[in-house]
């Protein structure tokens, strides 16, 4: 089976809710599974779930959530860094069916990983592979690359309502 590239991106809730749901149909099918997760470094309900499951999941955040590119810490850089090295192993192994890159589109809004980079991970994806690339602000040359790209479009939400992230839907 040809393995695609797809693109979960947009302002909207759902881009990595979109790419777990992908995990489970995956997992029916007895596909071998990656989750790298950039930018977040502090634990996420869909990881004690993953790991059960026998995902092989890795994060490369660090503890303190990023909203502007001046906050950027220089540990920060470094995580990301070692996250992109460890994919680059990872899409090497030609060890799993399904490769999610959870909020890597992000990561280059903040100058943590290069577009060109990005595209490098693309070159190598095994041809079998399904490579899944989450995250807002994706760079222009990776949705040209993209086989698939799908925008989340906030229409309404209730964190304008004052609604902080709730434990088991958004964390």
């Amino acid at each position: 089976m040809k393995g695609y590239v797809q693109v979960y991106t947009g302002n909207g809730k759902g881009k990595t809710t979109a790419s777990l749901g992908l995990i489970m149909r995956a997992l029916g099918h007895d596909f071998k599974v990656y989750v790298g997760q950039f930018m977040k470094g502090t634990p996420k309900g869909e990881i004690k779930i993953l790991k059960k499951l026998g995902v092989s999941v890795e994060r490369f955040g660090g503890e303190n959530f990023i909203f502007k590119p001046e906050q950027v810490t220089v540990l920060d850089r470094k995580i990301a860094k070692e996250g992109y090295k460890r994919v680059e192993k990872i899409l090497l192994s030609k060890k799993y069916d399904l490769i999610i890159l959870d909020e890597i589109n992000v990561s280059t809004f903040f100058n943590l990983i290069t577009p060109e980079e990005i595209l490098h991970l693309i070159d190598i994806k095994p041809k079998e592979t399904e490579l899944i690339l989450t995250g807002r602000y994706v760079p222009k040359e990776v949705i040209e690359r993209a086989d698939l790209v799908t925008e989340m479009k906030e229409i309404k939400h209730y964190y304008y309502d004052g609604v902080m992230t709730r434990k088991g839907i958004e964390r």
